[in-house]
């Protein structure tokens, strides 16, 4: 059984296949700082998100500024994803989500959550949409 409030190796998106067909099919919405490309996917067997982080060199010169805004983006999702993981659990649906930051300073936490609740909250109604149209 997963942790309520981890993010274990199975959630998070490593495949390039995965990645590669997110970006190609995916469908994208922006909350500002951050930038959601997700896709769902009927799943017979695992009913989880894998999500991926990322952050733009051209913003951030220092790795170590890049990996300040991955962590705070990973963690600000790990608080909030409880609702979204029952909702995907009930629609035996998987999703693909990729959050990318698009700010050009680096935010204050408080910025990430209140962000990452509105694109949780957004990406629910979508995945309500969706389950209402396969049902």
């Amino acid at each position: 059984m997963a942790k309520p409030f981890g993010l274990g190796k199975k959630e998070k998106l490593k495949s390039r296949k995965q990645i590669d067909t997110l970006f190609a099919s995916g469908k994208s919405f922006t909350v500002f700082p951050i930038r959601v490309t997700y896709r769902f996917v009927s799943s017979a067997d695992e009913h989880h998100a894998q999500i991926g982080v990322t952050v733009s060199k051209r913003y951030f010169k220092k790795a170590v500024d890049r990996n300040k805004v991955k962590r705070l983006l990973r963690e600000a999702y790990r608080l909030q994803k409880a609702e979204l993981a029952g909702q995907l659990q009930q629609s035996k649906l998987k999703a693909y989500l990729f959050f990318i930051y698009t700010d050009k300073t680096i935010a204050s936490f408080d910025v990430f959550k209140t962000a990452m609740s509105a694109c949780l909250r957004k990406l629910q109604n979508k995945l309500a949409t969706v389950h209402e149209d396969t049902v």
